[in-house]
């Protein structure tokens, strides 16, 4: 039965619930875990937002049409939500390190999968690619909220700013990796699996806490979908992230119709992305030394909402100012949509969970934005009709997120169940 929300803080009272964190394992070592954390966080998002800069060749050579190429730059996304439910199954089976560690390899293979064998591979590539994504992304608040419960902010900053930089780098990059190898796009997008394998191996020594039987006891948790501010931070993190991957998949090909070259689209989205470091530290920062995180929202989505108007409308001699305001927006939106995860979350299970609904539900959401600007191009022709669908995201995002920043605690309850085996989550 879901129970009521309660303001902060308050003692829970059913002897059902774990309300401490677990103890760390024996092989518990906090500068290796966060060196491992930023790693993976760096291979978020190159899966993302390499193909945009490169999506005019990739078209000429592969004979995508608009559509076709939306479904491309739609299909991570929406794979990313699909699979990210399944993280906190896989965690209890075989733990979250083991289940990390393996994710990690397969996505690596579905980065490379999708350079061979032509446009249909390439597809099923990026799906691959995607759903890794998504479980990888679900456990780590979760972890957070383990390892580190009293450096929330601090910690979902350090692996977003990781993200931000991977997705930026993966972004400026990419276009001149393909000039680079013969002006062929296949290396350019291989590069990126380089990445996800150093990152495999850096994680390696995370393995040994599984080893160690952490989590022994197995745990559910009730009551998560039928609480509304759950839903507000679910929705709230679809709606921001809908923005974020409308400016992954479509950015440089707007730029390019307003008159830059191919790569001066890549760097102004990579530096974009870039600037998101900023914010992707500060953002969390800020918003958990506040009352609660409501402010810290507004201005971000603000900041999101004018740059992107500016990119779409401004001169190109302004064309610099509105993509740093769209970087320093899109980094606090998506840091502290993950700090909310772990905010109002009671315990490490409560947050796993809330981590693959809200991420899961969210991302399925987001998945609509890219899509939906390709169809809108297509129909209208323009870029500008977007100015509209832009705004009407961003006052969606705006409404969910004033509930989701109210400083409460989702009315979940973890549930101990019987002993499931050596390495459960």
């Amino acid at each position: 039965m879901t129970q009521p929300l309660h303001d902060l803080p308050q003692p829970i009272v059913d002897a059902e619930i774990d309300d401490v964190p677990p103890p760390h394992p024996p092989a518990f070592n906090p500068v290796l875990l966060v060196a491992g954390m930023i790693l993976v966080g760096l291979n978020l998002r190159p899966a993302l937002s390499s193909v945009a800069p490169i999506l005019g060749a990739l078209r000429a050579d592969t004979g995508l049409g608009a559509t076709a190429a939306g479904l491309l730059t739609t299909l991570p996304v929406l794979c990313l939500g699909l699979a990210a439910p399944l993280a906190p199954r896989m965690a209890r089976r075989w733990g979250a390190e083991r289940t990390a560690f393996g994710i990690l390899l397969l996505l690596a293979a579905g980065l490379l999968l999708r350079t061979v064998l032509g446009p249909s591979v390439l597809f099923v590539g990026t799906a691959i690619a995607g759903a890794s994504i998504g479980i990888i992304g679900v456990l780590l608040p979760g972890i957070v909220k383990r390892d580190f419960p009293h450096h929330p902010g601090t910690m979902t900053g350090l692996y977003t700013m990781a993200l931000c930089l991977g997705a930026a780098m993966a972004a400026g990059a990419t276009e001149p990796l393909r000039l680079a190898f013969d002006s062929r796009w296949q290396p350019a997008l291989a590069f990126w699996a380089i990445p996800a394998v150093i990152a495999a191996l850096a994680w390696l020594p995370q393995l040994r806490r599984a080893d160690h039987g952490h989590h022994r006891q197995g745990y559910t948790v009730t009551g998560l979908w039928r609480d509304p501010l759950a839903w507000q931070v679910t929705i709230y993190m679809g709606l921001q992230s809908s923005l974020a991957y409308c400016v992954f998949g479509w950015l440089p090909s707007i730029l390019v119709d307003r008159g830059l070259t191919p790569v001066q689209a890549g760097w102004v989205m990579s530096v974009s992305v870039l600037l998101q470091l900023i914010t992707a530290l500060g953002g969390p920062w800020a918003a958990t030394r506040a009352r609660d995180q409501r402010g810290a929202i507004a201005v971000m989505l603000v900041l999101t909402w004018a740059g992107l108007l500016g990119c779409l409308f401004a001169p190109l001699s302004q064309l610099w100012p509105w993509a740093i305001v769209l970087g320093l927006g899109q980094g606090g939106t998506f840091s502290i949509a993950l700090t909310l995860i772990v905010l109002r979350a009671r315990d490490p299970h409560v947050a796993a969970h809330l981590s693959g609904m809200s991420q899961g539900v969210g991302y399925t959401l987001a998945a609509l934005g890219p899509f939906a600007v390709g169809v809108i191009h297509d129909l209208s022709g323009s870029w500008a009709p977007l100015g509209v669908f832009f705004t009407i995201l961003s006052v969606a995002a705006l409404i969910a997120g004033l509930g989701a920043g109210r400083k409460r605690y989702v009315g979940a309850r973890t549930i101990e169940l019987p002993p499931a085996g050596p390495s459960g989550s």
